[in-house]
């Protein structure tokens, strides 16, 4: 069994300059963490895999298309591969989304 401390894993370098962290890589799937702060954000981006997100603390806003709706705690959001999505921010208090691509992705996301 490998048990992964989030605390304890690197932040990964993305040009979205918030605390991404790889908890997870396979190639059947990739997982993961990200940490908002108040008013931070990911950039708007499209990815060549299907992806969902997971709400562990906070209510971030994410996008799926044209779509923006505020999330709350223990709510799964999925985004279909090939479709622009992005996550805010808005609130006083920090958000902390799980990030699930299925499968690994192969190329990068395409940033907007």
């Amino acid at each position: 069994m490998e048990v992964r401390k989030i605390k304890d894993t690197v932040i990964v370098e993305t040009p979205h300059k918030v605390d991404v962290r790889k908890i997870y890589e396979k190639e059947t799937a990739q997982v993961m963490h990200i940490t908002l702060q108040s008013g931070e954000a990911l950039k708007p981006h499209i990815t060549p895999v299907d992806v969902f997100f997971y709400v562990l603390e906070g209510t971030p806003e994410i996008r799926v298309g044209e779509e923006i709706v505020k999330v709350e705690k223990d709510s799964l959001v999925e985004s279909p591969k090939d479709i622009v999505h992005c996550l805010y921010n808005n609130s006083d208090c920090v958000a902390r989304i799980l990030v699930v691509k299925a499968p690994k992705p192969q190329s990068a996301a395409r940033l907007l």
